[in-house]
């Protein structure tokens, strides 16, 4: 079951997360442009997706399943989400030269919207 919720969480976020990127791409671009590779690593991606994935079923949809509702996997999700890119974010700031307080503003939003909607993807698909 677990592999199942794994497989219906990651592709919710891979598709949700996918329009976003390429929605937001001229924002990222602009204020991260001089830092981006021209071509992502894959295997760090695919590493960080499996991991991050992993997090979401076991953080937040799985407590959610066990006697929550459907706003309590948003709500752990988000939680989550804010969590694990505020880590990102605020890693990013204190470390390199430039890091935006709008790409972190916005980052942290999207982490949250983002965990949310993949935890409750999962909590509908799997909820009795």
């Amino acid at each position: 079951m677990v592999v199942l919720q794994f497989l219906v969480v990651a592709a919710a976020f891979a598709v949700i997360d996918a329009v976003w990127l390429k929605l937001m791409n001229p924002f990222y671009r602009r204020h991260i442009g001089g830092l981006l590779a021209e071509r992502p690593n894959l295997g760090y991606a695919v590493v960080f997706y499996v991991m991050y994935i992993a997090g979401i079923v076991f953080f937040a949809l799985r407590p959610a399943l066990d006697g929550g509702s459907w706003l309590t996997a948003v709500g752990y999700g988000a939680a989550l989400g804010a969590f694990a890119y505020a880590t990102y974010d605020l890693t990013n700031a204190a470390t390199l030269k430039t890091w935006p307080l709008q790409l972190i503003l916005v980052d942290l939003a999207w982490g949250a919207v983002l965990t949310a909607l993949a935890t409750l993807a999962g909590w509908l698909v799997f909820h009795q």
